[in-house]
């Protein structure tokens, strides 16, 4: 008999051991997400809502179109609405490659000027009053930070992988972030941003996630400044995946003549 619990030990051991040893690092998760299937390029309308302390709320809405070059990444998006930021316009494009420090443009037809936002200025402000930064709205490289795996974790009913990324650089507006990534669909659902004081300065939440097209897909993010009560929240519809594009597109030429 004692033999039998000495067996049985040993293979749970061993069922223990084998399930660690197959548990992906922090990198392989993020990298896991950097690849989810997404199609070549995208669409989306969106709907921005910025809401004050106060609960006083502001709209606005935009149309987006992005596609995958290679491992690069080419994103525009103009205003719509309302008339004092109608046809702002936001260019980035995204390299995979550490090496290479990502280009973004906002357009700004009140003054008839393209501005170049620097790699400095792109991860400390914000874009257009959110709450999100202008490197929040564009697809950083797996390898612009160091992950490190902490823990699975069941969040709103979905096993996730929660995982501490901390930036190389010493320019972001953020220390650490810790994610939760759901790990059947590979969509963050909650990030929480610390400053350098370790204090929690913003959290994320995604939500409304569903397929379109085949593609899981995220309709609904809320971003909130916990240290000044600030949020935005953002509405994405009419989502479409390997629409027709032309890479012409994509250019500061384009961005200066709007929709």
């Amino acid at each position: 008999m004692k033999t039998r619990h000495f067996i049985l030990s040993l293979i749970a051991l061993m069922a223990v051991g084998g399930a660690q040893a197959a548990q992906l690092s922090g990198r392989e998760i993020m990298q896991k997400v950097k690849n989810r299937a997404d199609g070549d390029s995208r669409y989306a309308a969106i709907e921005m809502t910025l809401i004050q302390k106060s609960g006083h709320k502001r709209v606005r809405k935009l149309e987006s179109w992005a596609m995958d070059i290679g491992k690069d990444t080419k994103k525009i998006m103009f205003f719509t609405y309302p008339g004092d930021v109608k046809g702002t316009g936001f260019l980035t494009w995204d390299y995979d490659n550490t090496d290479k420090v990502d280009d973004k443009w906002l357009y700004l037809p009140a003054m008839k000027k393209t501005r170049r936002i620097s790699g400095k200025s792109s991860k400390t402000d914000y874009f257009m009053g959110s709450d999100f930064t202008y490197d929040d709205m564009s697809t950083r490289s797996v390898d612009e930070e160091k992950h490190t795996f902490v823990r699975e974790e069941t969040f709103d009913g979905h096993r996730c992988w929660v995982v501490e990324s901390v930036p190389y650089g010493k320019d972001d507006i953020y220390t650490r972030r810790v994610t939760w990534i759901r790990q059947d669909c590979l969509i963050p659902v909650k990030a929480e941003y610390y400053d350098k004081l370790n204090k929690l300065h913003r959290s994320l939440t995604i939500s409304n996630i569903e397929k379109v097209q085949g593609f899981w897909t995220m309709h609904s993010m809320q971003m909130e400044n916990v240290q000044t009560g600030h949020q935005t929240l953002i509405r994405m519809s009419n989502q479409k995946f390997n629409v027709k594009v032309s890479p012409n597109l994509f250019t500061v030429s384009k961005l200066e003549k709007g929709l």
